[in-house]
């Protein structure tokens, strides 16, 4: 009885050992990215087309030809959906290209590898668009504020310097007319006088 109770404790620790030995193994493995996923997607449609064009089908379609020749239907088949594929695959790379999807597939998984150790959650929609747009706005608009608060300032100043010149021009244009004033006076008086200098002379003796 001891020895079968020793048994089995040794059982329950080794048991307990084992699960410990057992939650310690090797950590998962990555998650495909997001190029490589859609490169899955793109076979796993390629393999269901060519499997809904089967050759039985195909056969079907043309049968007077099946039965005159079959090796050249054979043949004419494996051509058809060789090029088909080929089609299929150039498209959908003219699409990757166009759409520069290696580049955004990496910016994505970037992007969540860089969130996974984000402490504050991201962003989701609160179900109020107005609050979310005003949310999402808000802080472009207050910048955008600044920005003309700044440009206005500077306009001001400006405004102002310009007022000032403008004023000190006037003042000026305002002391030369005294000035041309003032020296046309004083020619008039001095040409009256030399006119009545003459006039003295010329009184008959």
């Amino acid at each position: 009885m001891a020895a079968a109770g020793g048994g089995a404790g040794g059982a329950e620790r080794g048991g307990a050992d084992g699960g410990a030995d057992g939650g310690a193994g090797p950590a998962p493995a990555a998650a495909p990215g997001r190029a490589q996923v859609f490169s899955t997607v793109v076979d796993t449609f390629l393999e269901k087309l060519v499997a809904a064009a089967s050759y039985q089908r195909f056969v079907s379609c043309y049968r007077c030809v099946y039965k005159l020749q079959p090796p050249l239907t054979r043949s004419i088949y494996d051509q058809f959906i060789s090029q088909l594929q080929a089609c299929v695959k150039e498209e959908i790379q003219e699409v990757k290209n166009e759409g520069n999807l290696e580049e955004l597939f990496s910016s994505l998984d970037k992007i969540v590898e860089e969130a996974k150790d984000r402490e504050k959650p991201a962003w989701r929609p609160s179900g109020l668009p107005e609050q979310d747009v005003r949310s999402a706005l808000l802080p472009y608009l207050l910048q955008h504020r600044a920005h003309l608060r700044r440009a206005l300032r500077d306009r001001e100043q400006r405004g102002g310097a310009a007022a000032e010149a403008v004023l000190a021009g006037r003042n000026r244009i305002a002391e030369l007319q005294q000035l041309i004033q003032a020296r046309q006076q004083a020619w008039q008086a001095s040409s009256k006088e030399q006119r009545e200098l003459i006039m003295t002379f010329q009184e008959p003796q």
